[in-house]
């Protein structure tokens, strides 16, 4: 295949470039910045969480480039929406790893080989839904109300956290079906050790189960973000390296934010306005007779609100405001009570 053939609809050597970016990237973090088992620290989490983002952020001046200003566009609202949805995935990962009760230093591993099985099956997911789209353009709106009803259903559930990996079925499935080690050993995923009668056998260890039940984590997560991209822009190329980059940076940004996850307790809110307003705009720009939304109002939204979530997180979740909430709550109790009294 010649570098200026098609491949859905770009030249080959657009997809080489962003492949071969990847590629350097992956070997870049396994092999020089985190080999062998230590641990990952908050400073070292935040400059690579940095990195990931400004590489994100600069492939969409390439984008521009090379495809033009809509293009750009479309692909760095792709980029915020599926970066802050991928925050969301960060709080399950963290349940997951606490359920396990996976060491810190062996939880990279874990999380590099997620992200390796992430980029494959959001792959072939994205290949299937532009095949769809493609083909049934009314899959669009599909899309978009599906958007819509998530987005009200995550307002309605509040900041509880409904997981319980207790009851997960795959994990129910895994450890009925396969022999799995009493604890760690080391970071492997599999070992060979006497089973009944002595023999050796091969067994899982629980990182293993911690990585699959990630995989499949991803897989529920993917369910909202890939319809959500494909409410942004139908372009197979934008919708995969906006999602693939914003996922590359996850496992640093897990490490960044897993000491502090609680000071987010106000962007779950945030992220359901993001997905009822990306499923909404395209149903009004159907109802209206519009090709879609102006890319630059998509972008300058999405930034409001994951601003304001952000904002709000930060402000209600910052030391000492309980604290004054109480202090304030107790203060007005008072002047009521000092008004009955004088009446």
């Amino acid at each position: 295949m010649e570098l200026t053939s098609l491949f859905l609809g770009k030249p080959v050597w657009l997809w080489a470039i962003f492949l071969a970016l990847v590629l350097v990237l992956l070997v870049l973090d396994l092999g020089v910045l985190n080999r062998g088992q230590r641990e990952i620290g908050v400073r070292k989490s935040l400059l690579l969480s940095a990195f990931y983002i400004g590489i994100g952020l600069a492939f969409g001046g390439f984008v521009w480039a090379q495809l033009g200003e809509q293009a750009a566009l479309e692909y760095w609202t792709g980029f915020v929406v599926e970066k802050s949805l991928a925050m969301d995935n960060v709080f399950v990962i963290a349940t997951i790893f606490g359920f396990f009760a996976v060491p810190r230093h062996l939880q990279h591993r874990v999380l590099f080989w997620g992200i390796l099985g992430v980029i494959v099956l959001r792959a072939i997911m994205i290949g299937f839904g532009a095949a769809l789209v493609q083909r049934y353009e009314w899959v669009l709106l599909v899309f978009a109300v599906f958007l819509v009803f998530t987005g009200i259903k995550m307002l309605r559930s509040g900041h509880e956290d409904e997981s319980d990996l207790s009851q997960n079925r795959v994990l129910a499935w895994m450890q009925r079906h396969l022999r799995v080690t009493d604890g760690f050993v080391g970071n492997r995923f599999f070992v060979r050790q006497p089973g009944r009668g002595g023999k050796l056998q091969l067994f899982v260890t629980p990182l293993f189960l911690a990585l699959i039940v990630i995989e499949f984590a991803d897989l529920v997560f993917a369910v909202d973000s890939v319809p959500a991209i494909f409410a942004i822009t139908t372009d197979p190329y934008l919708v995969y390296t906006s999602n693939i980059f914003a996922i590359l940076g996850l496992r640093a940004l897990y490490f960044a934010l897993a000491a502090i996850l609680h000071r987010f307790a106000y962007l779950k809110p945030a992220l359901a306005a993001l997905l009822i307003f990306i499923g909404g705009k395209v149903l009004v720009a159907e109802a209206i007779g519009i090709e879609k939304v102006p890319p630059s109002i998509s972008l300058t939204v999405t930034f409001l609100i994951l601003a304001a979530g952000v904002i709000v997180s930060l402000v209600k979740t910052a030391p000492g405001h309980d604290a004054a909430l109480k202090k304030d709550e107790a203060a007005e109790r008072l002047a009521e009570k000092a008004v009955g009294q004088s009446r």
